[in-house]
């Protein structure tokens, strides 16, 4: 039974180093914690979301690897969290040979769209967190997302490799999914002393205009922290600054989805 109108968001950007995950993990806690139901898919082969939500990675355990390559249904994939409306389909270091495996499979950037159909309607947001490069994995992401978050952090080369991203968004909405949005732009590891950080934003808001969120995301020891504990912020740390910038960021996401 379809009880949502799913929304399929996924938080890309093919540089490392940038609160993908951080971002990812954080963003899906937020919208649990709003009582929505969440699911979030980690299809980065580093499984940093996995680990960050505290699932142990198990060979019996089915992963998002056994949902696109081996067709197992995404439900026998899906993994309970420790909050109330959150779920993960976990990922696994076999995805590391997808890319290769799916190079002869028929509609192969559509693998994982066809699979989150069975699922769609079950939750209200579905979190992906892209892997770190713009192969066919991505290109599955891609295909597959409504819309997608790319978080840029404040540093010197933070909109180099951009452009390449911004491409094969166009390549995506041209050939495989026309429907695909940009949803935001997230700024991260945002520090307010330093002249940099201002440059960057400055930069992005003349570039993308109102799709820069808001919200940015603080240099944060304790956001660092956080996932070598197996915990989302908010059950680590939740008054501190990463954890209040979360919160304020899934408010502003959720208030423009409500328009």
């Amino acid at each position: 039974m379809k009880l949502f109108d799913t929304k399929i968001i996924s938080i890309s950007n093919q540089k490392g180093g940038v609160g993908k995950t951080t971002s990812s993990v954080n963003i899906a806690t937020y919208l649990a914690a709003s009582e929505i139901p969440t699911l979030i898919i980690d299809m980065d082969p580093q499984a940093n979301s996995t680990s960050g939500l505290g699932i142990e990675i198990q060979n019996d355990i089915k992963s998002i690897y056994d949902v696109i390559i081996k067709e197992v249904s995404p439900e026998d994939a899906i993994q309970k969290t420790s909050l109330d409306y959150l779920d993960i389909i976990p990922s696994s270091s076999q995805l590391v040979g997808a890319e290769i495996e799916l190079v002869s499979e028929i509609s192969r950037e559509y693998m994982l769209k066809e699979a989150l159909e069975k699922i769609k309607g079950k939750y209200k947001y579905i979190i992906i967190d892209s892997p770190p490069s713009l192969g066919l994995l991505t290109l599955n992401v891609l295909s597959a997302s409504n819309s997608i978050i790319i978080p840029i952090q404040c540093e010197y080369y933070a909109l180099e490799g951009l452009s390449q991203l911004l491409n094969t968004i166009r390549l995506v909405q041209k050939r495989l999914n026309s429907k695909l949005e940009i949803e935001g732009i997230l700024v991260t590891m945002y520090d307010s002393r330093l002249n940099l950080s201002k440059q960057v934003v400055k930069e992005l808001e003349d570039y993308f205009g109102d799709k820069v969120y808001k919200t940015y995301i603080h240099r944060n020891v304790r956001l660092g922290e956080a996932p070598s504990h197996g915990k989302p912020i908010l059950l680590y740390d939740a008054s501190c600054v990463g954890a209040q910038d979360y919160m304020n960021l899934v408010s502003e996401i959720l208030t423009k989805n409500e328009k």
